[in-house]
């Protein structure tokens, strides 16, 4: 009796020790936060002097902030196929944006109206398997808002046949070059709004810049943002009895300058006189495009407070992983005084090192995540990370195989404090402004440029001790410039696209 006694009690502990580790180990709900154009220095976590974001710093403060983290690419489309994808831009169908000209007039707001053909940009291929198919695969209820750029609504590669349940926002990134828009697509229909379709271009002839007035027409009724952020609160709601995954792709900051009116007057208060920008082709006047500018980035911030807040209603919070990121570096045009905001923190703040660059401050991007049961408060990782590791990351802590090849690396292990295994390297190319390629193992970090024009030496930079990547000292490392040649090569295949390929890299 003694010893079936001893084998029940142990028997039990065993039990409860497994139940506990079950417990302990419940995958989570997911949100993944993706700014657009948020430099590495916007956020006041990351050093930020002027914008205040206070909501963000929060989070920070209750998980961890990934120092080394980077975006898929240096600008929208691409960068976004990579997180979603799992694959890198050495494997991806999406390495630039594409608008897909041949179509007709697809910049035209008004021609895109008359003919949602015109919109988005070229698919995804059909057989693209993204992280939102995997979450359904696994019971988890799937919702996007915001900026989607890989597809177009007359495609297959459009959010809800590519994983989400639920969409609401804009198919098309160029339909996001206004924040008030004619519409927005809900699931696989347009949601009209009560906005008229204002041209882009200079202030016209004739009105006062320094009159608010002159500046009405570009501020109407349904402001994109508030609409996307509502649905996204809306879609936790619904499935608070679910598991889910909430992928909230922001259209903030990036451009036009566009913001509530609150916050614009709070920041004019702050930053005090500017001189108004008039606008160009690409881009709407403004009165006060600093004070604007920063807006943004607290609407922002403001929204991502409600976010937490929903969870923390519904009972989700401290199960929920929740990461912040930016989809690339700031912007480099002038309406954005990058060097007054310092936008890419410890980098180099020019044209050529910011949004469309494969410079740290075209790819670092500022990455937060927290889960309360987890990711222990106020910790700091600087483990080379990057979007395409997010798939496999998700795959990790679901606990089930992805059953489809992508380039991760899950850095769970980083968010729980265990040993990481570490890439071979990081790998990026990028086949606009002039042909790009860049690679990173360690503190190294290889460059190439100008790749379009023929064969480019790559520059070699050691970020531990330049990370503003000023002195090249290729000339110094033979070796470490030699592996990255072969890692370079390896990494590459040819584009299925032909607008991405970059010859010199595919005569190897």
């Amino acid at each position: 009796m003694k010893v079936k006694s001893t084998l029940i009690i142990i028997f039990f502990f065993v039990w409860v020790s497994c139940s506990q580790k079950e417990q302990k180990i419940e995958s989570p709900n997911f949100v993944y936060i993706l700014a657009d154009d948020l430099g590495y220095g916007e956020l006041g976590v990351f050093g930020q002097k002027v914008i205040e974001t206070p909501h963000i710093d929060k989070l920070a403060k209750q998980g961890m902030i990934l120092t080394d983290h980077y975006s898929g690419s240096p600008v929208c489309a691409p960068s976004r196929a990579v997180l979603l994808t799992g694959l890198h831009t050495g494997n991806n169908s999406v390495r630039g944006n594409d608008e897909w000209k041949e179509r007709g007039d697809v910049w035209s707001f008004k021609a895109m109206f008359k003919d949602p053909k015109l919109e988005g940009q070229r698919p995804l291929p059909d057989s693209t398997i993204t992280v939102a198919n995997y979450f359904q695969s696994n019971g988890y209820k799937t919702g996007m808002v915001g900026k989607w750029g890989l597809g177009a609504p007359h495609t297959n590669s459009i959010p809800n046949n590519k994983g989400f349940d639920f969409f609401y926002g804009y198919n098309c990134q160029r339909q996001a070059h206004t924040l008030y828009p004619s519409h927005l697509w809900k699931n696989k229909e347009r949601h009209i709004l009560s906005n008229k379709i204002v041209d882009k271009g200079a202030l016209k002839t004739g009105l006062d810049p320094n009159s608010p007035s002159s500046y009405e027409v570009y501020n109407q009724n349904d402001y994109g943002p508030t609409l996307m952020h509502n649905e996204a609160l809306e879609f936790i709601d619904r499935n608070k009895d679910n598991k889910f995954f909430l992928y909230y792709a922001s259209p903030l900051p990036h451009l036009p300058l566009q913001a509530p009116e609150k916050w614009v007057n709070y920041y004019r208060k702050k930053i005090g006189k500017e001189k108004p920008y008039i606008g160009d082709k690409g881009y709407y006047p403004n009165q006060f495009p600093m004070a604007t500018y920063a807006a943004m980035i607290s609407y922002l911030d403001e929204q991502v407070g409600e976010i937490v807040a929903k969870l923390k209603k519904i009972g989700k919070y401290e199960n929920t992983l929740i990461i912040f990121t930016s989809d690339n570096g700031p912007t480099h045009l002038k309406q954005v005084d990058i060097d007054f905001f310092n936008s890419t923190g410890v980098f180099v703040n020019s044209k050529k090192t910011v949004k469309g660059s494969v410079n740290e401050g075209g790819i670092r991007v500022p990455t937060i995540a927290t889960w309360p049961k987890r990711i222990k408060s106020g910790s700091i990782s600087d483990h080379p990370s990057a979007f395409y590791d997010f798939f496999a990351t998700v795959s990790d802590i679901i606990g089930k195989p992805s059953f489809y090849h992508n380039d991760g690396i899950s850095f769970y292990p980083t968010l729980i404090g265990e040993k990481q295994k570490k890439h071979d390297y990081l790998y990026w190319e990028f086949p606009s402004y002039g042909g790009q390629q860049a690679i990173r193992f360690n503190q190294w970090k290889g460059i190439k440029k100008e790749l379009l024009k023929g064969p480019s030496k790559l520059q070699l930079y050691n970020l531990k001790k330049d990370p503003k990547e000023i002195n090249n000292v290729a000339t110094n490392y033979p070796e470490i410039v030699k592996k990255m040649e072969r890692s370079m090569k390896e990494a590459h295949k040819k584009a299925t696209i032909k607008k991405f390929n970059m010859p010199v890299l595919d005569e190897q």
